[in-house]
């Protein structure tokens, strides 16, 4: 398999996650009041429980074609399989993205305490799986491959990194 549907089926499963769990979940509001009535700390999109979930529901589909791709192509030695470092913590934001949001745009009487507790742990974590992918993928783009002393980059040697 080529390099860009390695690189395509990875787009697909680290972008369908967040869809995914986003329209699969549904709106979280209280059920005793109807939605005017109820306190929000962050508006919901103006999306129809139907279609988020139809949206969820191709986003899924899709997410789990890419996991598929990529782990024939893993099997078979077309990807590396450090990849799945990368890969993984981003799986793991796309959940907490999906999720997340659905937790914020909850419609509630009062303060919404899961809200203040998402931003408070959520956004650490959230930005300790970004960092993490972001320095696990330049330290695998700047290796040589098959050779353990690490590649150049633009004239920075990638040996420290």
């Amino acid at each position: 398999m080529r390099n860009r549907g390695i690189v395509a089926a990875g787009a697909a499963l680290a972008g369908g996650v967040p869809v995914a769990a986003w329209g699969l979940m549904g709106q979280q509001n209280y059920a005793g009041l109807p939605a005017s009535e109820l306190d929000y700390a962050f508006q919901p999109w103006d999306i129809g429980d139907g279609v988020a979930a139809v949206a969820g529901g191709l986003a899924l589909v899709l997410a789990v074609a890419g996991a598929a791709v990529l782990v024939r192509a893993s099997l078979r030695g077309a990807m590396d399989q450090r990849w799945w470092g990368v890969l993984g913590p981003l799986v793991a934001l796309g959940l907490m993205l999906g999720v997340g949001w659905r937790i914020l745009t909850a419609g509630g009487v009062g303060a919404n305490i899961g809200a203040g507790l998402l931003i408070l742990f959520g956004t650490p974590i959230a930005a300790g799986l970004l960092m993490w992918s972001l320095a696990w993928s330049f330290w695998l783009v700047t290796q040589r491959h098959g050779h353990e002393g690490g590649g150049e980059l633009g004239g920075i040697a990638s040996h420290g990194v």
